[in-house]
């Protein structure tokens, strides 16, 4: 099955066959910034892939055969439908209609092979309200997706840690459908990882909806963590926020950010923003940023977007010297500052120190764990 709407302003082809999107060459718009042999395992099948299970504490998490899998999303690039067809199981959440889960679902994915195909399906069932975190160990070269529905009503908080050794590479892509009045805020947190390629991406059901997306990333060495956000207003008085700070260190990191962001001509009422934000911490990191604003409509209450890339602010650095901090431990703090902003928009303060101790040990900070409050 190959969709492209024909009168489509800005068409996106979406097919499970892998065929339809050819083999990418580097010229393609998407795909003009990533490391092509470093991901070319990704484009065709692996024989003898393994396939993600999820190990969890709750219930609601459950290891099934793909074909149990309701998921109406259909992939939008050669890697998505590449491992669509390579997947033999599926880990789904269910959350139940009308439920208010207090404590967050934890999900740790387990690949179980060097190289394994992922499908996550999260459902948020009408009127409930839960929080999800899932981390993903890069320990092993992992390709698929995280859908996630969000039903009339619903509340959902989801967290996606990508944490672990820099070797291996990752592509997931993160498609959330939001239903009429919900909500959905998203952080991604991506600090492993050899190359990592992340897809988050919002289609509204119903009229406002509400979503929020976030991440943090911190590139060092060689690494290379692409985020690539698409936000398709296409329902009227829907809102999107996005937010995403970045900090890179070490002449070969490379980090991309690239945030689309299309109102359709039904969209009335749409209020949209979305912001990047890169520290250099060093001589020699890359860090492309491109916002990208598409506008078929002009009756929306507001759309904008923001970018900036630059090292650290010298007055701030000046202050934490005058006052005794070494400048190796200024500039660490500086740091933690930075991103703690946007963990902390998350509503889990426990996750939120977590985080921020990962970030603290990346930097040489590993005692430092304080809250952030």
């Amino acid at each position: 099955m190959t969709i492209a709407p024909p009168h489509d302003l800005a068409p996106r082809i979406a097919s499970f066959d892998a065929d339809s999107f050819g083999m990418p060459t580097g010229r393609e718009l998407e795909w003009r910034f990533a490391p092509l042999e470093v991901m070319r395992p990704f484009f065709e099948p692996i024989d003898g892939a393994g396939t993600v299970t999820a190990v969890s504490t709750s219930e609601l998490v459950v290891n099934s055969a793909i074909a149990t899998a309701s998921s109406t999303w259909v992939p939008t690039d050669r890697t998505a439908a590449v491992a669509r067809a390579g997947a033999r199981s599926a880990v789904t959440v269910n959350v139940p209609r009308d439920a208010n889960l207090v404590d967050p679902i934890v999900i740790r994915l387990d690949a179980g092979a060097e190289f394994a195909y992922q499908h996550v399906e999260i459902n948020a069932g009408a009127f409930s309200t839960a929080k999800i975190v899932i981390e993903a160990h890069t320990g092993a070269d992992v390709s698929g997706a995280i859908v996630v529905n969000v039903a009339d009503g619903a509340d959902l908080t989801l967290l996606i840690v990508v944490d672990g050794p820099k070797t291996h590479r990752l592509i997931a892509h993160i498609p959330a459908t939001i239903g009429r009045d919900a909500r959905f805020t998203a952080c991604t947190v991506t600090l492993g990882g050899r190359a990592v390629r992340l897809l988050p991406s919002v289609h509204y059901a119903g009229p406002g909806g509400r979503a929020e997306l976030l991440g943090v990333f911190l590139a060092e060495g060689e690494q290379y963590l692409e985020q690539r956000i698409f936000v398709e207003h296409e329902q009227p008085h829907c809102s999107s926020n996005v937010i995403y700070k970045g900090a890179l260190s070490g002449a070969h990191a490379h980090t991309v950010w690239i945030g689309d962001v299309l109102v359709r001509r039904e969209a009335i009422g749409t209020e949209t923003y979305e912001m990047n934000r890169n520290l250099l911490l060093s001589d020699g990191p890359r860090a492309d940023s491109v916002p990208n604003l598409e506008l078929e409509t002009g009756d929306v209450v507001s759309a904008g977007h923001a970018s900036a890339t630059g090292r650290f602010d010298d007055e701030q650095l000046f202050y934490l010297q005058s006052r005794g901090i070494p400048a190796d431990l200024a500039r660490q703090l500086v740091v933690r500052g930075f991103f703690a902003d946007v963990v902390g928009r998350l509503g889990l303060p426990e996750w939120r120190d977590d985080v921020m101790q990962r970030i603290s040990a990346r930097l040489g900070m590993a005692d430092e764990g304080a809250s952030d409050d």
